[in-house]
């Protein structure tokens, strides 16, 4: 691996996790671009997923730190058997995001048989062309206006499922979750944050089921400084696209990144077809 690689690899990761647009859609097609894919350490890899949850982490840090201490206050309330009214938005939340990761639990036994479709580009770029279609029907979703106090188990249940099926390569989490709140009727600020908040779970548990294989499958030492610059590429270009979605959401304006998949899975279904 070199230096570029691993810089553009990162920027790859860090810009596509959160941007609608998949990110292991486009990392598919980035390492049949640079011709690295046998290069591609699955160490690396678990690093950059780790580097994008680290984005996270930063930008959604109050909310994060409020539900943490919400957890302890909700120990400390069952030990009294004492239950507060309203629950406070923070331990709903977690609840939420508890419901909403339950789907994943039946990826499981077809994960490995689920990433193989990264290898096969006319799936990338089909996939692609699918989450198009979604962010085209959320732009066009009426307004909601739930947020953690209004949602429903079920309303969250189908967003977890919704997250489940994005583990397909070529079809974006943010963009199937965001674009499933925004169907269900979360208020399109509310169903971007829960998108993310949602996704630590997500990406935390599918990269501690990786670690293991890629460990098992050694780590090349002396690469492991460039491991780390692209770390930093990703963590710092998912903070900035965070901050991105955002201000899209407060618009309301998602067209532009169906545009944007639609342009990449044609072009890359037509590069795929005549290169074959």
């Amino acid at each position: 691996m070199t230096l570029l690689s691993s810089i553009l690899l990162g920027l790859v990761q860090g810009v596509t996790e959160f941007l609608p647009v998949s990110s292991s859609g486009h990392l598919a097609i980035a390492e049949r671009l640079l011709g690295i894919q046998a290069e591609i350490p699955d160490f690396f890899d678990v690093l950059l997923h780790l580097g994008t949850l680290f984005a996270v982490f930063v930008a959604y840090w109050e909310e994060i730190r409020e539900m943490i201490l919400e957890f302890f206050r909700f120990c400390a309330d069952t030990a009294r058997r004492a239950s507060p009214d309203p629950v406070p938005p923070a331990r709903r939340m977690i609840l939420l995001i508890i419901v909403g990761t339950l789907p994943l639990f039946l990826v499981l036994p077809v994960k490995d048989y689920i990433e193989k479709f990264g290898d096969n580009l006319y799936f990338v770029s089909a996939a692609l062309l699918i989450t198009g279609c979604l962010l085209w029907l959320a732009d066009r979703a009426r307004r909601g206006r739930k947020s953690e106090m209004t949602a429903t188990l079920y309303d969250v249940l189908i967003v977890g499922a919704a997250q489940a099926v994005a583990t397909c390569p070529g079809i974006s989490r943010s963009g199937t979750t965001i674009t499933t709140g925004c169907l269900r009727g979360f208020d399109r600020s509310f169903a971007v944050r829960y998108s993310f908040l949602m996704s630590i779970p997500a990406i935390l548990g599918a990269n501690l089921l990786s670690l293991k294989d890629a460990l098992e499958t050694g780590i090349i030492w002396p690469e492991v400084p460039l491991y780390f610059i692209g770390v930093a590429v990703a963590a710092g270009a998912g903070y900035a696209c965070i901050n991105l979605l955002k201000i899209i959401a407060a618009r309301g304006k998602f067209g532009g990144f169906a545009y944007y998949c639609w342009i990449v899975g044609l072009v890359t279904l037509i590069a795929e077809l005549i290169l074959k």
